[in-house]
């Protein structure tokens, strides 16, 4: 393992980790997954105040908007939250999308999707997919701009914006302005090598990866193409597309495949790789300067065209 080459701070965890034998997340219950997930939230540092923050419910569905102004019609980011499909949520999730509402400018919307084992597939991506179709309708009426609007997805949450604009592409009227992948879940056959180089010892293990997989779409195939959208070859028209992978994150390899299959579709696409952390990192703000760094360069694109 070349944990010599981790951030200070990633290090430390990661070296915790393998102290305490590198635990299996298959001996825990999902109750237990779900509240080491709140557990890890003192990671990510300080919630910062914005100027309104809201929880509404419209369709069945619940929404917490970020609003950093009261004053003029903003940009909207729809950000769906990670967590393997089987965790996660508004709590796991405040420090980040706080701090992306402020540093954007933008109106930051989190979405409360179905988890699993309780819901398996398509829940989540139905869910997903009519909050950013609810969310265009509606947001005008919030002082949000409809004609500006970026999907925006960690883990199982950047597949959920993936296929999102992919089901948007198909069957809806509109386009996101852009979506923001960060270190995002493609391929549920689990198939590329960063899986075996990554996989075992830097906390998010292939193990936690492929649990949440088989949890959520445990009634459909891996190649499904809504479960592994990294193989679909219907992604040309896409929007503006950004990723973000981490160096030591098993799904490094199938991010940067993405980046690579969407500049061949001749979808405009970008893909920044940040060096020394892993899988999640974007939620470790208290430790990691990259945690930091990413947040202001997701900040800096959602104020594109603001």
């Amino acid at each position: 393992m070349t944990s010599l080459t981790l951030e200070p701070g990633i290090k430390k965890i990661v070296s915790e980790f393998i102290s305490a034998g590198c635990p299996s997340v298959r001996s825990l219950s999902i109750a237990e997954r779900r509240q080491g997930y709140l557990d890890s939230v003192e990671l990510a540092g300080a919630c910062e105040p914005v100027c309104q923050c809201t929880d509404i419910e419209i369709h069945g569905l619940m929404l917490r908007i970020y609003r950093p102004s009261a004053q003029g019609i903003l940009p909207v980011a729809i950000y769906f939250h990670g967590g393997c499909f089987v965790s996660g949520g508004f709590e796991t999730h405040e420090q980040q999308l706080s701090k992306l509402a402020n540093l954007s400018g933008a109106m930051v919307i989190a979405i409360r999707y179905r988890l699993a084992p309780e819901h398996v597939y398509p829940a989540a991506h139905d869910d997903a997919f009519n909050a950013a179709q609810l969310i265009r309708q509606h947001c005008a009426q919030w002082d949000g701009d409809p004609d500006n609007i970026s999907l925006i997805g960690d883990s199982a949450g950047g597949h959920l914006s993936l296929v999102t604009a992919l089901r948007l592409k198909e069957k809806a009227d509109w386009l996101p302005a852009r979506q923001i992948l960060i270190y995002p879940m493609l391929d549920a056959t689990t198939s590329s090598r960063s899986y075996q180089e990554y996989g075992t010892h830097y906390v998010i293990t292939k193990e936690a990866l492929e649990s949440g997989y088989e949890l959520y779409f445990k009634q459909v195939s891996r190649t499904h193409p809504e479960a592994s959208p990294l193989f679909r070859s219907d992604l040309a028209g896409l929007p503006e597309t950004h990723i973000i992978t981490a160096q030591f994150d098993p799904l490094v390899d199938e991010g940067e495949q993405l980046y690579r299959t969407l500049l061949e579709a001749g979808v405009p696409v970008q893909c920044r790789r940040y060096l020394g952390v892993i899988h999640g990192f974007f939620q470790l703000s208290a430790i990691s300067r990259a945690a930091r760094e990413s947040i202001a360069q997701v900040a800096g694109l959602i104020r594109v065209q603001s």
